[in-house]
């Protein structure tokens, strides 16, 4: 009986951790990409994360932790940097596949949609 409130105590403590903010959101990304003619890119942040620690992305393949922060560009993907060390069709697929990056809604704005305090980033 008595680990059985153990049990509760510790699943009860983590119920009450909230999430970072970010962390199981969809992160729109459109610094450049309507001014380039091409719908903004919509990177699954829960998906990536499922999968990967934060030092992968945020150190090894050296995006800024701040939102907007990092000055991507199709050429550095295509050198294999950033997004380009993982999507290039060996790993994950190329970038030929622009619309599984560039999926979401003309005139959306870089921003975290779908986290705790969202409903979501309105995909085409």
């Amino acid at each position: 009986m008595e680990t059985y409130f153990r049990i509760l105590a510790i699943l009860l403590l983590l119920s009450i951790v909230s999430p970072v903010n970010s962390e199981y959101g969809d992160i729109v990304l459109n610094k450049r990409s309507e001014k380039e003619g091409i719908a903004p890119v919509v990177f699954s942040h829960w998906f990536h994360r499922i999968r990967f620690r934060c030092k992968v992305c945020h150190s090894e393949l050296g995006f800024e932790m701040r939102l907007g922060s990092d000055d991507v560009t199709m050429q550095d993907i295509l050198e294999g940097k950033f997004c380009g060390l993982c999507h290039n069709d060996d790993i994950s697929w190329g970038v030929e596949n622009c619309d599984m990056c560039h999926s979401g809604k003309m005139g959306l704005k870089t921003q975290t949609y779908g986290s705790h305090e969202t409903s979501g980033p309105g995909i085409r």
